[in-house]
Order: structure tokens, then C-alpha cells, then sequence
């Protein structure tokens, strides 16, 4: 990895020469404006339903708009739940368990002045559902369906009731629907009336795309100015529904800096006042200058995704155990990443309700993972090569090229030729949802992309049940195990949450026996910040609430 001090000259110009894009044009003085340094490298969709992953979510999902349900995130010390959002309430049908009624929250206003009812529930759930519905949008398909596999479709009840019905029984639902933003139908139509094109599907892009530019959801922040690959300037909503969520700032800009020495030059010459993932050797610079990093353990794995179609490398459990054995992920905390991680041994860690109690344990263990190897018959003339696809930087990726080369000299000495091909991280995503057999993977036998793990279905079931192969979710390497597909079916039809936890843990020790994954890092979001930003807070999750931050002057 570069070493901050020697590329803080050249960062620092180039965060310098493009002070043009980054810096906030001058406003009236009583106006707080909070800048953000973000990850990504573009800005994330605007339209509904972000891409870029879950800092898409973070930054152009969670900021303007809503979903039936959504995280708390008031905490650095407690888990994060699902709680209300733009549903007050929900219960499955006692007769039908593929049934669910929600109650909606009375008086919610979109941006654009409109009501939110059961008729924009029904809108948005069509508009990634329902092909035949004018709104539907095959671009935001991807980032949300796949997150949302079991939902069918929505009935409007009365104005403030909605019945969803699940393809099969499903507990996880109310969890999946985290995802599932509202936009405002009353904007897209009026938009999708003005838009010209030949047919239906040419005038529904096209207002998609104009929709994009003026964005209308229920958020605690508005849509001010917006430049693709430049910045995304947001305005609280002082008519937000939770008046405890008002934001603190009145103005709010975010600005793609793939770079990590980049951003952290931005930060230290005060051209922004936040910055996402700061490079790990500008630690102790940063905190030297008064700046704080913060951090906490994240739902979140770092991992190696095996392809378990014929042929792979990966089919043989002793070469998949000898690879989780072959890594010193606290040499890779404390040499590489400056502490900034929490050494993986599975999806989930010891005290976690759904942690299991898992026969293999993954260590360093250099001689168990030579001797593995020795057995499935390679060794020092005989190494196995391997083809991992990774991305430069992106959202939860941490420092995806270094952790990579750490990986692959570490491999090495375990009879591992590491391949890596490294691609842009938004190209990566869209690769991970196809698949390893389709042309995307260009050969690889595994691909890195982080994924949270805070609920049931995005942390195990996507990857661990055969019905999620691509292009249902993201099974990306094609495990069809049917110990696993059981205890998934189990777990989605049981509605009591202690027996339910109990069979996630079942699964998730079942996946860690099975050495399902090359496990290698938790994230603990790192983000350094100036001191005159006050009232964040930091909480075990992905995601964050910007409502509260406040900037001195």
C-alpha cells in the first residue's frame, strides 16, 4: 500500500486542482453547510432506488426519502432494529402467513407538497414489480428486487391500510422492506405527461431520468443541486413527519472522492468537513491535527465469494478450510489497516444471537492450512491458481487493492497463485448480481464484495440458498447445499424470533463448517471528522442518521 506521507504532496494538489468541483459556493452567512467526502466515485442514483451498494442507500436512499420500515440508528452501544417508518404497524395474516396488512402514517408529505398513502405504496412497489405498470423501471430492479425476493405484490386496502403478499411464507419481510424507498407518483406522473418518446417505455425513462434531476421523496432532506460525478447538494426539510429528525444543517453536500489519500487531503486542507474511509496511514495525522476518526464495529463482512460450479478450485472443502486458515487478519488490523477492522470468522462473531456454534474454527494456522493443501495435492511445485475479481475502492469495499495484495502474499505461501482482476466498483456490482457464469466474471473463481449482515436475508440467505442464484439475488458462486437450503426454508417460515434465532445460528454455524466463504475482515466504518461537527453519532450499523449533526461555524 502507499504510504500517506509520501503521496500527501501529490493528494493534496490534486485535491487542490479540483477546488472548482469541490469547493461550496459562497452562501449567506447564517446558512451551516455539512461537506462530505464520500467513497463512491459517482454520485448514487437519485431517482428512488440508489445504486453504488449500501452507501447509495447511506447517502441518496436514507437522506431523501422513506421506507415502510427502517433502522434506528440513535445508538453507538445497541444493536440496530427495525422500527416504524412510513408504516406504524404490521402483523402477518394468522390463516395466510404469505399475507401482511400494514397501517401507514397519517399526514406524511412528499417534497412536491403531495400525500403519501396506500396508493403510493401500491406505485412503488410496481414500479420494480409490475412490468405492465407505466412507472416500471428495469434500472432500479436490480438494487431492489434482489434485496426483496419474496414480495409479489401490494393492494391498497383503504387510504392508510396495505395488504403485501409474499410468494411463499416469508419473517423477513418487514426487514427486507428497508429497501424499498417511496417516490412520489404525483411528481413522476406529472413528469411522465410532459416526457416525449415513441412508446410508453421510451416516456417512462425519459421521465425517470427527469425525475433524477428533481428528486421527490418523504426524507428529512430535500434535493438542491444536483451534477453527476461532481456533487449532490441536499436542504432539510423542515416539514419532515418526525420533528426529532428535523436535520441540524441547513444545507448538506456530498462529493464522489474515490481516492483515499485524495479525500484525506481534502479533509486536512479543510475543503470538506467529513470524509468517508480515511486512508489508514493518515491516522495518526489526522487525529494530530484535532480531526476525529470515528468508528464502531459494523454488521458487515469483507470476504472472498467462491464459484461452486464444475470446475472451480473452490470445490474441494480442504482447499477452501486451508484458505481460511492461510490468513493473519490481525497482522492485516494492525500492519495494514491501522486497526480499522475486526478480525472475521464468519458472517457472524461469538455473542451474536445468530453466531451458532460451529465445529471448524477459522484461525491463522499456517501448518493446518499447509497440511490441507498437501492433501488435496498441491504444494510447493504444484500451485493452485486462482481468480478473484475486485474493484479499486467503492461502498463498504474499505481498501479493496492493499487488503487484495495482502491476501495474495499470504496465499502464497499456502501453494495459492492469486489472480486479481480489479474493475470499477459500480461495474463490480452489477457483475456480482450475473453471476459466475456469465461472461462478466472473465474467469474468476471468486469475487470480493463486502455485504452487510443485519438481517437474516441479506446476511446468509442470499448467498447460501440455491433459489438465489442469479439473477434472483446474489448467490454469485452457485452453492446448492441442501443442509442450507432446509434451515433457510425453516428459518423464513418460523414467526417466533427466539426459534427463529436459533435456526440462523444452525445455518450460519452450518456455513462456517462448510468454509462457504473466505472470511477475512469486519468493517468498522471508519470516518474522520472535523471538530467542529457535533452531535453524530456512530451506531453498529452501515448506515447513518445525518439529522442530528450539527456544524459549528
Amino acid at each position: 500500500m502507499r504510504n500517506f506521507r509520501r503521496n500527501n504532496r501529490r493528494a493534496a494538489l490534486l485535491a487542490l486542482s479540483m477546488a472548482s468541483v469541490f469547493m461550496v459556493p459562497s452562501l449567506a452567512s447564517a446558512e451551516s453547510v455539512l461537506r462530505i467526502g464520500m467513497t463512491a466515485a459517482d454520485i448514487p442514483r437519485t431517482l428512488g432506488q440508489p445504486d453504488q451498494g449500501f452507501e447509495g442507500n447511506r447517502f441518496t436512499g436514507l437522506t431523501m426519502y422513506d421506507a415502510l420500515t427502517m433502522w434506528d440508528l440513535s445508538s453507538a452501544t445497541k444493536a440496530s432494529v427495525v422500527i416504524p417508518g412510513l408504516a406504524t404497524e404490521w402483523k402477518v395474516e394468522d390463516a395466510d402467513h404469505t399475507k401482511w396488512i400494514f397501517k401507514l402514517r397519517p399526514g406524511v408529505k412528499f417534497h412536491d407538497g403531495s400525500d403519501f398513502n396506500a396508493d403510493a405504496v401500491v406505485w412503488n412497489v410496481d414500479k420494480v414489480l409490475n412490468k405492465e405498470a407505466p412507472q416500471y423501471d428495469p434500472s432500479q430492479i436490480g438494487v431492489t428486487a434482489s434485496r426483496m425476493p419474496t414480495l409479489v405484490s401490494a393492494k391498497k386496502i383503504d387510504d392508510l391500510t396495505v395488504e403485501l403478499t409474499t410468494k411463499e411464507p416469508d419473517s423477513f419481510l418487514p426487514i427486507n422492506l428497508t429497501n424499498l424507498f417511496m417516490a412520489s407518483p404525483t411528481k413522476w406522473q406529472a413528469l411522465y405527461g410532459k416526457a416525449e418518446g415513441a412508446d410508453a417505455k421510451a416516456k417512462s425513462t425519459a421521465a425517470w431520468a427527469a425525475f433524477a434531476k428533481d428528486a421527490s421523496g418523504t426524507g428529512p432532506w430535500k434535493m438542491a443541486k444536483f451534477t453527476p460525478r461532481e456533487r449532490l447538494e441536499l436542504t432539510k426539510n423542515d416539514g419532515y413527519w418526525d420533528k426529532n429528525r428535523v436535520p441540524h444543517v441547513d444545507r448538506m453536500v456530498l462529493l464522489p472522492m474515490p481516492e483515499a489519500n485524495a479525500r484525506t487531503a481534502a479533509l486536512l486542507s479543510g475543503q470538506v468537513d467529513w470524509i468517508e474511509a480515511p486512508a489508514p496511514d493518515a491516522v495518526k495525522e489526522i487525529e494530530g491535527r484535532g480531526f476525529k476518526i470515528e468508528k464502531n464495529e459494523q454488521p458487515h463482512v469483507w470476504p472472498w465469494q467462491f464459484s461452486r460450479i464444475e470446475g472451480s478450485p473452490w470445490n474441494d472443502i480442504r482447499v477452501r478450510r486451508a484458505a481460511n486458515l492461510c490468513i493473519d487478519r490481525e497482522g492485516m488490523r494492525d500492519g495494514l489497516l491501522s486497526g480499522l477492522m475486526v478480525p472475521a470468522t464468519g458472517t457472524f462473531e461469538p455473542g451474536h444471537p445468530w453466531r451458532g456454534k460451529p465445529q471448524f474454527q477459522i484461525k491463522y494456522d499456517l501448518p493446518a492450512a499447509q497440511k490441507l493443501m498437501k492433501e488435496a495435492g498441491f504444494g510447493p511445485n504444484k500451485k493452485l491458481t486462482v481468480k478473484v475479481q475486485t474493484s479499486a475502492s467503492g461502498s463498504g469495499q474499505m481498501l479493496p487493492l492493499p487488503m487484495n495484495e495482502y491476501l495474495q502474499q499470504a496465499l502464497a505461501e499456502c501453494y495459492f497463485d492469486v489472480k486479481l482482476d480489479v474493475i470499477e466498483w459500480n461495474t463490480l456490482f452489477t457483475n456480482w448480481r450475473r453471476g459466475v457464469k456469465d461472461p462478466s466474471a472473465n474467469g474468476s473463481d471468486a469475487i470480493n464484495v463486502t455485504y452487510a449482515a443485519m438481517d437474516p436475508f441479506f446476511a446468509l440467505v442470499r448467498f447460501l440458498q440455491s433459489s438465489m442464484a442469479p439473477p434472483v439475488s446474489n448467490n454469485w458462486g452457485y452453492i446448492n447445499n441442501p443442509k442450507f437450503d432446509e434451515l433457510v426454508k425453516k428459518a423464513r417460515t418460523t414467526f417466533t424470533d427466539k426459534e427463529r434465532d436459533d435456526v440462523l445460528a444452525e445455518l450460519n454455524a452450518a456455513s462456517i463448517d462448510d468454509a462457504a466463504f473466505l472470511y477475512v475482515a469486519h468493517d468498522v466504518g471508519p470516518r474522520a471528522l472535523s471538530p467542529k461537527i457535533k452531535g453524530f453519532v456512530q451506531p453498529k450499523s452501515w448506515f447513518v442518521d445525518f439529522s442530528p449533526v450539527s456544524i459549528a461555524p
